[in-house]
């Protein structure tokens, strides 16, 4: 999945590619935190303040990491109505 990439740490994440596969899609909105203090939340309801925090802080490597800066991009502007109905049960 390629959504978005980050070059360094010091760098903040830039959208520069937006996969627009339907099954990926699905995927990140039924994709739970699997540690820390949101262990088990849906990300599309991660608090918008502990996201951000995420990607300037301790964004983790791999698949998580990028669901992670979509779901940043997705809360920054303001789009999770769009796809609340399109998510799994809400934790909300």
């Amino acid at each position: 999945m390629t959504v978005f990439t980050r070059k360094s740490n010091s760098e903040k994440p830039m959208a520069e590619v937006l996969n627009a596969d339907p099954e990926e899609l699905r995927q990140l909105l039924a994709t739970r935190m699997p540690y820390g203090k949101h262990q088990g939340r849906l990300l599309l309801d991660l608090p918008e303040p502990y996201v951000v925090w995420l990607v300037r802080n301790q964004l983790p490597e791999g698949r998580l990491g990028k669901q992670l800066l979509a779901i940043y991009e997705i809360k920054v502007n303001g789009l999770e109505g769009l796809l609340r109905p399109l998510s799994p049960k809400s934790d909300r």
